[in-house]
């Protein structure tokens, strides 16, 4: 009995010393877990009764238990490295059969799919075209096309406009410039100026300095008056066979012609030979035109003696009304001119000029796409316009919208009013045709997207929109509206502080190619593009077990499911009692090689002492034998 006592003590010891070497074998192994052996003892029992003195038949190895602690998480240069900190096993699947692991080294194999060092392909959750991950498991694969690009439907911008800023001097000009002979007893010009009503009155007597001197006396009003006569081309004329006379309509004066030889000598002469209000120019066209600089009456006689007709005109003065003031109507008693002032429009000299920066207050750019992935520049104009409660309670701001030096959304013949109101909030957006916006939102949809010679690019243009139909906000980014986007300036600001861009943000991009790939936490696949987008490519899954000790190793640091370890319950890290993912990360082997040492100490005097027994039963039995 003591041999097999021996026997099953050294089968036991060395049961213990395999395991403590696969464990020191394996200290290297990523994910991989120690195993402890666990032994019994032996005694031999009747059906009624085991003995009082009952002596014990050995050992036996009861169980190989594998210990599922946490091991140590280090880092590594592979972004799609991954490690469990906590309850949970990846989710392999080899050809069909369902394998469970803790090892993370992961990569792409060459469809795409994302598979361990065994090429058993990592399950997860696919996400869809626009990121948004399914309940759906399956393979994850990472797809490695080129990002397609996406237009731009939705601009938010959040700025504060200086609500310390003045309102910038805007010269209005007339529909057209006033000749002076137009003028009778008792007629008059009424400008109305910021609701002011200007009403100057003429007499058949005045002179043009009288017509200017009234309409200067209106409070902001200048006005200038100037007579110009087109002599015309002369370009080969015979300037030694004709008499020229050029002065006010009574006394004009002879030109002395000496010398002349061509319109740029002439037009010397006339400048030197005349008094200071008359001047002559020569156009890039070759003709000559002489102008009387106070508005006077000019005459202009011309007599060729070498056939040409005697060339007799007088030339009336014109007036040019300008104020620095908004001149919001302007009508006239003057039976001659009334068809051509009353109702009509008035001409700004210093409108909003996109090229001018005194003709804004502030101005922002932003970059967007067409359909084609092709960036535009936006720029957004603000300018203070007077108050409409005479500073009390609201201000207001026009903006005008420019893409690429070209003004869209209607801003080249009306912009956009931003009412504000008192404490400095965006009250409403008021459009073209007077329609208000409470969302602080603006529609462009007349955007032609072009190159840069000017031309339409082939990208996605206006959208066609039938009878009452508008386009919603935020736009579907279906292509149903072409290349139509909304700019929300509901965060904007009217406060007194310097102009500043707090947010802008737009939802366009063009294309990209895949230049690498982010984990996260909860293990979520992100493709990074050369375009600066992420994109959502799908989630690992993790599966726990009511029995963890229940699982059988199969080898390649994997397990697989058994009866005693039931079913995997499968989730989202972070999810339940699933643990997290640390990403570009492994979880090493949780093997103590301090401990696994003196365990293999241990086990060797275990093996040598067993032996001693069985040596000390052998020479016993020897001593029995030797009996004579």
């Amino acid at each position: 009995m003591a041999f097999n006592t021996g026997l099953s003590g050294l089968r036991a010891a060395q049961v213990d010393l395999d395991v403590t070497g696969n464990n020191i074998a394996n200290a290297s192994t990523v994910g991989f877990k120690s195993s402890r052996a666990q032994f019994g003892d032996l005694y031999a029992n009747g059906f009624l009764s085991s003995g009082s003195n009952p002596v014990g038949d050995g050992v036996t190895v009861q169980d190989i238990q594998q210990q599922f602690g946490q091991g140590n998480i280090s880092f590594t240069d592979n972004g799609l490295d991954m490690a469990i900190d906590g309850d949970g096993f990846f989710v392999l699947s080899d050809g069909g059969e369902t394998r469970y692991s803790r090892a993370g080294e992961f990569g792409i194999d060459k469809d795409g799919f994302v598979v361990n060092n065994q090429n058993m392909k990592v399950q997860g959750y696919q996400a869809d075209a626009d990121g948004n991950i399914s309940g759906v498991r399956g393979d994850m694969q990472i797809q490695t096309d080129n990002l397609a690009p996406r237009r731009t439907t939705n601009l938010l911008t959040d700025v504060n406009l200086d609500s310390r800023e003045s309102v910038l001097e805007q010269r209005i000009r007339s529909w057209d410039d006033l000749t002076v002979d137009q003028f009778a007893d008792g007629e008059s010009i009424t400008f109305d100026v910021n609701g002011q009503l200007n009403e100057v009155t003429f007499d058949s007597t005045d002179s043009v300095d009288d017509i200017v001197n009234k309409l200067q006396s209106v409070s902001g009003v200048n006005a200038s008056a100037s007579t110009s006569f087109a002599v015309g081309d002369m370009a080969g004329a015979d300037f030694g066979s004709f008499e020229l006379y050029v002065g006010d309509e009574t006394s004009p004066r002879a030109i002395d012609l000496d010398g002349v030889s061509d319109v740029d000598e002439l037009a010397a002469k006339i400048r030197q030979q005349s008094d200071n209000s008359i001047s002559a120019d020569v156009t890039d066209g070759g003709e000559l035109v002489i102008t009387h600089n106070s508005g006077e009456s000019l005459n202009v006689q011309y007599d060729d003696t070498g056939g040409t007709p005697v060339f007799d005109e007088t030339e009336q003065g014109v007036v040019s009304i300008t104020t620095d003031r908004s001149v919001t109507d302007m009508e006239s008693s003057v039976t001659a001119i009334e068809d051509a002032y009353v109702g009509g429009d008035v001409e700004p000299v210093n409108a909003f000029n996109p090229e001018d920066q005194r003709t804004y207050n502030h101005a922002t750019s932003t970059t967007i796409y067409d359909s084609l992935g092709n960036s535009h520049e936006l720029t957004q104009f603000f300018v203070k316009e007077p108050s409409p409660g005479n500073g009390v309670g609201e201000s207001q701001w026009s903006v005008y919208m420019e893409i690429d030096g070209e003004l869209v959304g209607g801003t080249d013949e009306d912009p956009y009013t931003a009412t504000f109101s008192e404490s400095g909030e965006l009250k409403s957006i008021r459009d073209q045709n007077g329609d208000v916006s409470s969302l602080g939102e603006i529609v462009i949809d007349d955007w032609v997207p072009k190159d840069p010679n000017g031309d339409p690019n082939g990208a996605e243009g206006p959208p066609a929109l039938g009878p009452g139909e508008e386009v919603p906000s935020p736009i579907p980014e279906d292509g149903e509206y072409g290349s139509a986007f909304v700019v929300d300036l509901s965060d904007s600001t009217q406060y007194g502080a310097a102009f500043g861009v707090n947010d802008q943000q737009q939802n366009g991009y063009t294309t990209g190619r895949l230049s690498g790939l982010d984990v996260s936490d909860e293990g979520v696949i992100f493709a990074r593009y050369t375009n600066g987008q992420s994109n959502e490519l799908g989630q690992v899954a993790l599966a726990t077990f009511q029995n963890t000790d229940g699982l059988s190793p199969v080898g390649d640091t994997a397990w697989v499911e058994t009866f005693e370890s039931g079913q995997p319950v499968i989730g989202k890290p972070g999810t339940g009692t699933l643990g997290s993912i640390a990403a570009s990360s492994v979880e090493e082997s949780n093997v103590d090689l301090s401990e696994e040492l003196v365990n293999l100490i241990i086990a060797q005097r275990n093996y040598q002492a067993n032996a001693k027994t069985i040596e000390t039963s052998d020479a016993v039995t020897q001593t029995i034998i030797n009996l004579r």
